[in-house]
């Protein structure tokens, strides 16, 4: 996936500059980023605070650290059934 040039914080600068009272067209001028960029930013980081991005991103690598242990778990679940499978 595509790196973004803007960090979080500057993602929710831009959007609270919106918030404000400045035009959609204006700032995405002045920030270089399409109108589309910014409405998917809308969508994504409306109402976000900076705490709450510090929870959503622990929050992102707890599930990634459980999904590898699931995997790891699955695949050794998978070879003793073989095993026992072909013991018998």
């Amino acid at each position: 996936m595509k790196r973004s040039r803007f960090t979080e914080h500057q993602i929710l600068a831009v959007l609270k500059e919106a918030d404000a009272g400045a035009t959609v067209k204006d700032l995405c001028r002045r920030h270089g980023i399409s109108p589309a960029t910014y409405y998917q930013w809308k969508s994504k980081y409306a109402g976000l605070q900076a705490s709450d991005l510090k929870k959503i991103r622990e929050l992102e690598r707890e599930n990634a650290r459980l999904k590898q242990l699931y995997a790891e778990t699955s695949l050794e679940n998978q070879a003793l059934k073989e095993l026992i499978h072909r013991k018998l």
